[in-house]
This record gives structure tokens, sequence and C-alpha cells, in this order.
């Protein structure tokens, strides 16, 4: 990343990145710096996020900029700007770095631009924090694909996008729903379900999120819960059922089950034997 150090001078300067393999143009960014000022750099592409705490002073298009908590943060593609705590104890936020062409596909609405560097909006930057923490722990290229649409839809109210009419929605995705069913134990892709659909991959992410009020990863994984309890009420082991229908571990599956079913699975069987 252009403008940020490998090691910084000081002990309480942190920053970590992360990219996705799968999904070209997009990098993840999390950091709680103290000391350390930004020389002027630029990015290749857009630097959308949000302050979790402390505040942040940069220059960009020639004016002083302070983020405070709760605040977004939006800068435009090769924009110079600096950086640097304005708060004793630094600040601390996480970053999308990603750039326009992926921005464009995803949301399917060229020429996004941003007109402020800095909004006041709590309601959304938390939510923004909430979705860049779980993007960076997604290991599933279908999840981290739905969360990113997610993500940018939140930043999508403050972008100035030329206006471009909407395509009508497919009907083509009960192959795509006999499709989840037929892989839950498989890493299953937004190309592969978009090819099943005839549709570009975030063309169909779109149009499924519109026609089913949900994103193909929040479908698999009630397949992949419905499907576990239906194991469990037969019988087989936790971590069997686990193995059986794509989750990482019997943990995972305790965990995922019982936040839907509100019972683990080991009490969940038990009940079934009374």
């Amino acid at each position: 990343m252009q403008g940020v150090p490998q090691l910084f001078d000081h002990p309480a300067d942190i920053a970590e990145f992360r990219c996705a393999s799968h999904r070209a143009g997009v990098e993840l960014y999390r950091a709680h710096i103290v000391r350390h000022a930004f020389e002027p750099h630029v990015h290749d592409g857009f630097g959308l996020g949000a302050i979790e705490s402390g505040v942040e002073r940069f220059r960009y298009r020639g004016a002083d900029h302070l983020a405070p908590p709760d605040s977004l943060v939006l800068m435009n593609p090769d924009e110079l700007h600096t950086g640097r705590a304005e708060t004793e104890g630094g600040w601390r936020y996480r970053m999308v770095y990603i750039e326009q062409a992926a921005v464009d596909e995803i949301t399917g609405e060229p020429g996004w631009w941003f007109g402020d560097a800095v909004q006041a909006d709590t309601v959304s930057a938390r939510r923004i924090t909430v979705l860049l923490d779980a993007l960076w722990h997604a290991r599933e290229p279908l999840a981290f694909d739905s969360m990113l649409l997610q993500l940018l839809s939140e930043f999508r109210r403050h972008a100035r996008v030329r206006r471009t009419a909407r395509p009508e929605a497919a009907s083509r995705f009960a192959p795509v729903i006999d499709y989840l069913r037929a892989h839950l134990a498989e890493r299953v892709t937004l190309d592969e379900l978009a090819a099943v659909a005839g549709l570009s991959p975030f063309h169909f992410l779109r149009q499924f999120q519109a026609r089913h009020h949900a994103t193909p990863q929040q479908m698999l994984m009630a397949f992949r819960l419905s499907a576990a309890k239906r194991l469990l009420a037969a019988g087989e082991a936790p971590a069997q059922v686990a193995a059986a229908t794509g989750l990482t571990d019997q943990a995972h599956l305790t965990r995922a089950f019982a936040r839907r079913y509100g019972v683990t699975p080991a009490r969940y069987q038990r009940r079934l034997e009374r």
C-alpha cells in the first residue's frame, strides 16, 4: 500500500492488511495509529472506512479535515492526502481500498464519486465497522462477496452516481437454489452461482438479493443448518454432520446451530431422545 510503511517507529502504531485471493482490486486495512504521520500519498482506488475511536487529521484536496469517532472517511482514487492523530491516544479505524472498476462491477453503477471526505453518520459508521470486521474474518469467497456488496450499499447514500437504467429482475433462481442444496459441503463461489443463473457475477448477486431479501451466502448457510438439523435428528454425530454440511468443524456447527435454533446440537439431540 502506497504511503504505509512496513514497520512503524513507535510500538503503539499498528497496521494490518488483508486481501481476498479470489477478488482482485479489494484490500482490507485496519490500524491503530498514535505517533506516525502519513506523508502525502495516493491510493489507486477509493479509500472508504470508518473511525472507531480517536480523531484523525488529514489534508485532502487542499484543505484540512478532522474525522472523529463514528464518522466515515470517503476518499476518491488518486487524491493526494496525509494522515495523523489529532488526539493523544491516536485513532483506530478500518478501511477498504477498492479500485473503481471493482466498485462499478459490484454495484452495477459506474461513476461513483464522493464530494465530502468526512461524513458524520454514526449509525452507518457502526454498521460499516461491523461489516469490515466480518469481511476481515470471512474465509468463504461467497460470504466475502456478499458482504462486500452490503458494505458498498452502506456507502451508496454518500456517493454521487451517474444515473443508469436498472435492469429488470431475472426470474431464473430456482436452478441456483437447487445448486446450493446440492453443494452444501463445498466452497461455492459467486462465479459458479452466476453461471448457473446465466448472469454476470455481481449482476446475479444484486438480483438474487433483491428477489430473496438475502444474500446467496445467507441462503446457503440456512440450507446447511436445515440439513444439519435433519442429520442430527437422524442420530448422526455432530462432527460428521459438520463435515457433511460444509461447516468448518464441530465448534462452527455448535455456534451456527445455537444462533439459529437457540440450542446446541447436543442438546437438540438429547431433547429428541426424550
